[in-house]
């Protein structure tokens, strides 16, 4: 028996596999990007890494939170992650932030940098697909995007030394946007 959830978005128009497919690529970018800022947080040393570790911190959790809440709709609609870690992450819609050879503060920022711009793009398209045919999904990318807009600015923002509108979190991670998706 389907879902009625499913059965309305199909009726809208919605390919719910070619969705799923959106979602789960974006689940594992969300994914390694949280792995990947792991290493590039720990590798902001100095004065001026000890500047950039909190906010570097902040879109890592939140990045966790949206794969988290991303998962919690990829299962609603019937789909589920790959069984396997390397088959996951080899699908991430986005490359992964790796540190780079020469990890100055500059070039870890150019890394961070290119990983908010792609995941901008990212939900950008999942939002595009469904406007105004799954509202749940559309919420829930919306949501993501602030965030992602937020990290993008921020880290803009930290390499070029033009503000950005960006102000400390009450909590670190704190998802402002997202965290009404996940699960407590």
């Amino acid at each position: 028996m389907a879902r009625r959830n499913i059965e309305l978005i199909r009726q809208a128009g919605i390919d719910v596999d070619k969705l799923l497919d959106l979602l789960v690529r974006a689940a594992a970018a969300e994914f390694t990007t949280y792995y990947y800022y792991t290493i590039l947080r720990m590798n902001a040393a100095g004065l001026e890494g000890e500047a950039i570790k909190e906010i570097v911190e902040d879109a890592r959790i939140e990045d966790r939170n949206h794969f988290e809440a991303l998962v919690i709709r990829i299962y609603e609609l019937g789909g589920q992650l790959p069984n396997d870690i390397k088959e996951f992450s080899s699908i991430a819609s986005c490359s992964d932030a790796k540190l780079p050879d020469n990890p100055t503060i500059e070039n870890l920022l150019k890394v961070l940098l290119d990983a908010e711009r792609c995941a901008v793009g990212v939900y950008t398209e999942i939002l595009e697909y469904v406007q105004g045919k799954d509202h749940r999904t559309s919420d829930l990318a919306l949501a993501i995007l602030h965030e992602e807009i937020e990290h993008e600015a921020w880290f803009e923002e930290l390499l070029t030394g033009k503000p950005s509108g960006h102000f400390r979190r009450r909590a670190p991670g704190e998802s402002p946007y997202t965290s009404k998706f996940l699960k407590t």
